[in-house]
């Protein structure tokens, strides 16, 4: 039974996959902050655009 518990405790296996599964959570979430970061600057800029062109046509 000592035999049984002591090989559970050295396995690292499931430690592994927890691992990855928290740096995929990670870059998921610098992904969604950098897009969402890019997506704002570029409403800012098409909008910025369009108020130009509106200006010049008038």
């Amino acid at each position: 039974m000592k035999n049984l518990v002591t090989r559970f405790v050295r396995d690292e296996s499931g430690a592994t996959a927890i691992e990855y599964g928290l740096i995929a959570a990670l870059i998921s979430v610098v992904i969604i902050t950098v897009l969402t970061t890019v997506g704002t600057n570029l409403n800012t800029k098409f909008t910025s655009v369009a108020n130009g062109l509106n200006g010049a046509g008038a």
